[in-house]
């Protein structure tokens, strides 16, 4: 332990999880590799943490010119110069972030001052790297001295593998990520996001603190076990362990008052004293147990992220629209649902159009109840959110991915297209928003096919099961082929359309029908979870209003 133990306090250290075994790690087959990352097989030895690190990071892809230690020997009296270590100022880049100390002493603390200037001496391309004062103190601990850490560091940031994401090192990159982070939890922790929502004037802005829980909040200990696999795995274990937290977050205080004001700062509490609720191997035991998208699948929805700050013209920091920018009480105004209602629905659509407003396309009342003057008006707006008044006070709609003029590939015949993205809610009496899953009708499961009449039997339901099988590689049926300019054998079934009806899949058993004259329509449920119907079976429409998404 002698030969890292320069930069560490080790009285502010657990030695007691400090197995003094002699250890070797052999294998480089990546599968055993990520099976004794994720073991933790070792955290326990610092010794051999440090050389574990040391080959993962020497084996990472980088560019031709990369910063090295002798590099580093150069610069580094050039640049800091006879200040004190400890009060150098940091880059702009760094954004103010938190610098911890995970057990540094006095010593190791200002080491990550001047390796993070030199850094941004040799990489003036980044603008936007709020993680880059954590990797630093983590990899102090494991490094023989300040040249071998910038060493690691450089190789870390100047990987030009691009399937091998590792730091967000723009604000381009780093706001994406925030956005995919917020559509992942939207998806993947429907609960706490609902009490994000609830007690958060802006969520967004609570997911943007993500990276945050990670390098900054989360004790050594748990970092360095996040780390571990980071190396192996990449950038998706990141999103992981992020929701885990929030998953923990919202089971520990669940039904508890707020400690503080701001949902934002209860965040930041919890996982700083993570300790008392979770211990590192529970974290990623959740982690690991989230069936999440892909990488390939992440990665689109990154990019397709990126393309709508872009058309934004959000590129570098700014200040971020938030909801009530978005659906502002002044330009507003529905006959079926209020500003709160609709700010609601705004929190569950996908990040990247959360930036639009909403612009009203339809409504029955202007319009009249006409099945091809709601094509009309809808036709060339991608996405569209449709929204249904009862007779009976009941408020329910859908969020739909996809141009309804895609139905018009199957002709007269009712054919099927749409997203994984689609959803149905109900608003009233009670809020409810209904997972995707496909549309699970035999008999119109190929674009084109026609059934004896457009009513789904009384035995049509909706399933998650009936995601057709294949290549390994194939993308789920959650991302749009459009956005992403993926074949059309990755689209699926998530809505439906012809002259006569139109069909929408919502989850959890829920799906609903409309008629022609726009005026009458049903459900179809199976109450797969004791949920309650989207609404009546058999309703009368009041109104229906369809609203597009303004720049």
């Amino acid at each position: 332990m002698d030969e890292y133990n320069r930069f560490v306090d080790w009285d502010k250290m657990d030695v007691t999880v400090q197995s003094q075994d002699t250890k070797e790690l052999t294998c480089t087959e990546f599968q055993e590799l990520k099976q004794l990352a994720r073991q933790g097989y070792w955290a326990k030895n610092h010794s051999l943490r440090a050389k574990v690190y040391h080959k993962l990071i020497s084996d990472i892809p980088c560019r031709t010119v990369t910063p090295d230690a002798n590099v580093y020997r150069d610069i580094v009296v050039k640049i800091v110069g006879k200040r004190n270590s400890s009060s150098l100022p940091l880059p702009e880049f760094v954004d103010d972030s938190l610098v911890p100390t995970y057990c540094l002493n006095a010593e190791g603390v200002g080491a990550v001052r001047k390796i993070i200037l030199c850094v941004a001496n040799q990489f003036p391309d980044i603008s936007f790297c709020p993680a880059l004062p954590s990797v630093v103190a983590l990899l102090l601990h494991y490094s023989k001295d300040e040249a071998e850490c910038f060493e690691q560091v450089c190789r870390i940031l100047a990987c030009n593998d691009p399937a091998k994401r590792l730091i967000d090192q723009t604000f381009l990159a780093f706001e994406s990520s925030c956005m995919t982070f917020g559509d992942l939890v939207n998806k993947y922790c429907q609960a706490a996001h609902k009490l994000m929502v609830a007690v958060s004037e802006d969520v967004l802005e609570v997911y943007s603190d993500w990276q945050r829980w990670l390098f900054g909040e989360l004790p050594m200990v748990y970092v360095a076990r996040v780390f571990d696999v980071f190396l192996v795995e990449g950038y998706k274990v990141l999103y992981r362990v992020a929701l885990a937290l929030l998953k923990f977050f919202h089971k520990v205080r669940a039904g508890q008052p707020m400690e503080s004001d701001s949902v934002q700062q209860d965040i930041r509490a919890f996982v700083r004293d993570i300790a008392k609720s979770v211990t590192p191997e529970r974290l990623l035991e959740k982690a690991f147990a989230i069936r999440l998208f892909s990488r390939k699948e992440i990665q689109l929805l990154q990019m397709a992220n990126e393309k709508a700050l872009q058309q934004k013209g959000i590129t570098v920091k700014q200040k971020r629209q938030n909801v009530h920018l978005a659906v502002h009480a002044e330009n507003f105004k529905s006959e079926i649902v209020s500003v709160k209602e609709m700010r609601d629905i705004w929190s569950w659509i996908p990040e990247r159009f959360a930036l639009c407003q909403p612009l009203l396309l339809f409504t029955t009342l202007e319009h009249g109840c006409s099945l091809s003057r709601f094509y009309s008006h809808s036709e060339g707006h991608e996405p569209t959110l449709l929204l249904i008044k009862t007779t009976a006070k009941e408020v329910c709609g859908a969020y739909l991915s996809t141009d309804w003029s895609e139905r018009r590939r199957g002709g007269s015949k009712l054919s099927f297209f749409g997203t994984g993205e689609c959803f149905v809610f109900r608003l009233q009496p009670e809020v409810e928003r209904y997972e995707w899953v496909i549309i699970k009708h035999p008999e119109l499961a190929t674009t084109g096919s026609e059934p004896d009449n457009h009513a789904p039997p009384a035995s049509s339901t909706l399933s998650s099961s009936s995601v057709p099988s294949g290549p390994s590689d194939r993308l789920s049926p959650f991302l749009s082929a459009r956005h992403f300019n993926l074949p059309s054998k990755t689209a699926s079934m998530f809505m439906a359309g012809s002259s006569e009806c139109i069909i929408i899949g919502g989850g959890d058993g829920q799906a609903l029908y409309l008629d022609a004259d726009l005026d009458h329509g049903r459900t179809s449920h199976c109450n797969t979870f004791n949920n309650q119907p989207l609404c009546s079976e058999s309703f009368q429409i009041s109104v229906l209003e369809v609203w597009g998404f303004r720049d």
